[in-house]
């Protein structure tokens, strides 16, 4: 008994030695991963979104729109975005465009760097542009992005935004933007420092995930050096907005 038991016990100790020897010999490369061959991610995506396309009524009218789009695979992409507003003369104003390479640098931030044009009734300006964008925590999402222009000039940008879910279709939307500049430029009637925000509260309905009509309220003010300009040009300095508008993505 004790000659079986130990043969026994020498075939089993045998048995994972000759597996690895067969494998070793006759294993295929896709049987070393379980799950087969890694996955290749380097397909081409694009995504478009109007964030903001809106009818603004208050003191004075205007048609704005906030729109951006991308192309490329999950590590290297190409943005346009794209934002301004009709006045109710159909004069555009504050028409910003940019086309910047995007990257991820953190699990929830990527980096964009390119080019930003601003062109509209104003003098037209071109800025090199380097920034974040991404979700901070709690999910909100939030850029800064800074700007240089061939004259020396520098700008920056601040946005930030979160979805508030009332429901699963009903959402809430806070949102804040602020603009600065370095120097003076009455060419684009701007001044140095702070020289606007626009904020406002959007109330949307998503009839589709990729389609959802809102209401909101939409307020734009502005500060120092630009709100001189305005003063002097017989604009208003500030102005409260009714809006209505679409939101929408493919």
């Amino acid at each position: 008994m004790k000659i079986a038991a130990l043969t026994l016990a020498g075939m089993l100790a045998a048995v994972p030695a000759a597996f690895a020897a067969d494998h070793d010999m006759g294993g295929s490369a896709s049987e070393a991963a379980p799950f087969g061959s890694p996955i290749d991610d380097e397909h081409v995506w694009f995504h478009a979104m109007t964030n903001q396309l809106e009818g603004r009524f208050g003191s004075g009218n205007a048609f704005h729109w906030d729109t951006e789009a991308w192309a490329g695979t999950d590590t290297d992409r190409v943005w346009l975005k794209s934002e301004g507003q009709l006045n109710d003369k159909g004069e555009a104003e504050e028409g910003r465009y940019e086309l910047l390479y995007d990257r991820p640098i953190a699990s929830f931030f990527d980096m964009q760097t390119g080019l930003r044009t601003d062109a509209d009734t104003g003098k037209g300006r071109t800025w090199a542009a380097l920034g974040v964008e991404g979700l901070a925590p709690l999910f909100f999402h939030v850029g800064a992005t800074g700007y240089v222009s061939s004259a020396g000039r520098l700008a920056a940008r601040l946005e930030g935004s979160y979805d508030l879910l009332l429901t699963q279709q009903l959402i809430l939307q806070p949102q804040l933007e602020l603009n600065f500049y370095s120097k003076p430029d009455p060419g684009r009637s701007l001044g140095a420092g702070l020289a606007d925000i626009d904020t406002g509260l959007r109330l949307r309905y998503e009839l589709s995930r990729k389609f959802a009509p809102y209401i909101g309220l939409s307020y734009e003010s502005k500060f120092g050096g630009t709100a001189r300009l305005a003063r002097l040009a017989g604009e208003p300095r500030s102005e409260l907005h009714f809006s209505f508008g679409l939101r929408t993505w493919l």
